[in-house]
């Protein structure tokens, strides 16, 4: 998972450096909604998804207004929280039907935590690790096709074009899960800083991508492949066999860049990753 490696990991936060960061978070926000044009009129609920394993939380957000792709958005290790709501209604307002997923949800409800911050704490961590470890491939995968398949019931989501899944940090594996799990109807990838995409388990997540029909991105952190500097070949390899469409770029960012609320925040990178995304989704 994204905590067995992350920079993040033996951070210590102080009361001024948390108070810094979460400064910085709404900082931001109020950028990310600005340049999402901030005024759209979108729907946002708070929703329950029935899975095998019971009843799982999410927030979907989406235009008021006509039928919209549908995404599965799968946050960082620290769950579902301001920040991806944000960062959802951004991408519902480009267009998009966006069910922002609780991956803790067989323990608690969102949010789990409040803030990235939380998790640099060692009661953050404390909280969220048996959590964690609760988490496995199976269940992942079943929940992605009850994600998808709940999206197809909406009459908000257009079920004559693809649903794509994203996911952050730990989320990226987790999007290739669901594109595996519902290859019929999951047709984009999107994993920023995705953790652990490369194993070698027989069940290691690039290997999946030979049994999805969409097309891929893989967005790298620079300290993610100083770490791990064959993964990006393995993804490579594992998308021209299974003859996949997949971009794969190391960024110039360190792990965590994409989301708002982290101390790796890279606005300029971020919006660059953002924009490969949208062209991803585009064909849907």
């Amino acid at each position: 998972m994204c905590d067995e490696f992350s920079p993040f990991e033996r951070a210590t936060t102080t009361r001024r450096g948390f108070a810094a960061l979460s400064g910085a978070a709404a900082l931001a926000a109020r950028r990310a909604m600005a340049r999402s044009g901030g005024g759209a009129a979108l729907s946002e609920t708070t929703v329950s998804i029935p899975t095998p394993a019971g009843r799982a939380d999410a927030v979907f957000i989406h235009p008021l207004h006509g039928a919209h792709p549908g995404v599965v958005m799968w946050p960082d290790i620290g769950g579902l929280r301001d920040a991806f709501r944000i960062m959802a209604r951004r991408l519902a307002a480009a267009g998009y039907a966006v069910l922002v997923v609780n991956q803790y949800y067989r323990n608690a409800r969102a949010p789990v935590l409040t803030s990235f911050a939380d998790w640099m704490t060692p009661s953050g961590q404390a909280r969220l690790r048996p959590m964690i470890a609760a988490l496995n491939p199976p269940e992942i995968a079943s929940d992605g096709d009850a994600f998808v398949r709940w999206l197809d019931s909406q009459a908000a989501v257009d079920k004559r074009r693809g649903i794509a899944s994203s996911g952050y940090c730990m989320g990226g594996p987790f999007a290739l899960r669901t594109a595996a799990a519902a290859p019929a109807r999951v047709t984009a990838v999107a994993s920023f800083h995705g953790a652990n995409l490369v194993t070698t388990r027989p069940d290691s997540p690039h290997l999946l991508i030979a049994q999805t029909k969409a097309r891929f991105l893989f967005a790298i952190g620079r300290n993610d492949d100083a770490r791990a500097p064959g993964d990006k070949d393995a993804l490579r390899a594992a998308a021209a066999a299974a003859q996949r469409p997949a971009e794969i770029t190391v960024y110039p960012a360190d792990h965590g860049w994409c989301v708002i609320d982290t101390p790796a925040y890279d606005p300029a990178e971020a919006d660059r990753a953002w924009d490969r995304m949208l062209a991803l989704f585009a064909q849907l």
